[in-house]
């Protein structure tokens, strides 16, 4: 009788010591644990990313880390931290936490335009994906990636067509390059090759053409109209006398760093660079910026007319006057300086 009472004894403790154990496993796994009052927040783990490092960016996000590490031990995922960006929404309990930024790598959206070098448009991507501006510098003017893909220094910009896009967070600086070449391969579809061949230009090259465009005119309703001049002048050997260029061939130059030229000046006309197309005849070596995807198709689907000069509207001002003579481009022209004059641009 006394040995049974001391069973029931132990079997009673025994029940009471697992039942702890169960509750505090439960509370560890399924009990809420977060205290932030958003609905939603989102972490970003780095590559290379330790359990430490982790934890800091949960602790102020969470009520209780000790469940939390006890939990997170016991689940081995202090020893197999996973890169990306994770969401944690209100009420989670600490399996649901774990699960979430050990499986669950949620994309971002990036976007970019109007990006005028390669580095300019590494700084920009460099604030929106884990990959350091540097890295990304190196992976897009990689010699061997370029040779490979028909690219050089100076086209390499054409291959990144602005645009929103959805990548992990994580990228590296050739997963976001390598991502950029796909979407330029797909935007380069047969149709758009055998317009571009029409008017005997590469792709390459119809890149070019819609950077000068897009710089003379950021009105998608006159881009067309601005391609035509370009293309006509390109069909009969004129040289294309693009101020952009001039600008673009001018900025270079160590006296125009960090100035903004508004006046192109004939001391601009008279610079050595294969970017003046005053001097040279056809086309630029490369891009002098990134164009818009407007610019691209309006040099693919260009205006047809018999212009061959354009000069600002100063009626109109952000469009152009357009002119088949050069004596009415003049008279364009003279308007304009008088316009610019009057508003005290000299330089």
């Amino acid at each position: 009788m006394y040995i049974k009472k001391i069973l029931w004894a132990i079997a009673l403790i025994g029940l009471v010591i697992f039942g702890v154990i169960a509750y505090y496993i439960y509370g560890a796994m399924f009990q809420p644990n977060t205290k932030f009052t958003s609905e939603k927040v989102y972490i970003y783990i780095s590559t290379d990313a330790n359990y430490l490092q982790v934890r800091a960016q949960l602790e102020p996000l969470l009520d209780d880390m000790d469940t939390f590490d006890a939990l997170a031990s016991q689940k081995k995922y202090t020893s197999n931290i996973k890169a990306g960006r994770f969401a944690i929404s209100k009420g989670m309990n600490n399996n649901d936490i774990i699960n979430s930024i050990r499986s669950k790598n949620l994309p971002v959206k990036i976007a970019f335009n109007n990006q005028h070098t390669l580095e300019d448009l590494a700084g920009r991507v460099s604030k929106q994906i884990e990959a350091d501006s540097l890295s990304l510098i190196e992976a897009m003017t990689n010699n061997a990636f370029l040779n490979e893909n028909g690219f050089n220094e100076a086209t390499a910009l054409g291959m990144y067509l602005p645009n929103s896009y959805e990548v992990f967070w994580n990228t590296s600086a050739k997963g976001f390059r390598n991502k950029m070449l796909k979407e330029y391969n797909r935007f380069w579809s047969d149709t758009r090759k055998a317009k571009a061949e029409a008017l005997n230009l590469t792709p390459n090259e119809v890149m070019t053409v819609a950077s000068i465009v897009y710089e003379e005119s950021k009105k998608k309703d006159e881009q067309p109209r601005v391609a035509g001049v370009y293309l006509n002048r390109l069909r009969i050997g004129m040289k294309l006398d693009a101020d952009p260029t001039l600008k673009f061939a001018a900025y270079q130059l160590p006296k125009y760093k960090n100035t903004v030229i508004r006046r192109v000046l004939n001391v601009h006309k008279e610079i050595d660079s294969p970017y003046n197309t005053y001097k040279n005849a056809g086309l630029p070596p490369g891009l002098i910026a990134m164009p818009d995807l407007s610019a691209i198709e309006a040099v693919l689907n260009p205006e047809k007319h018999e212009y061959f000069y354009f000069a600002v509207d100063v009626n109109r001002l952000g469009y152009h006057k357009f002119a088949k003579s050069l004596a009415q481009h003049n008279s364009n022209a003279r308007a304009y300086q008088r316009y610019l004059s009057s508003q005290g641009i000299n330089r």
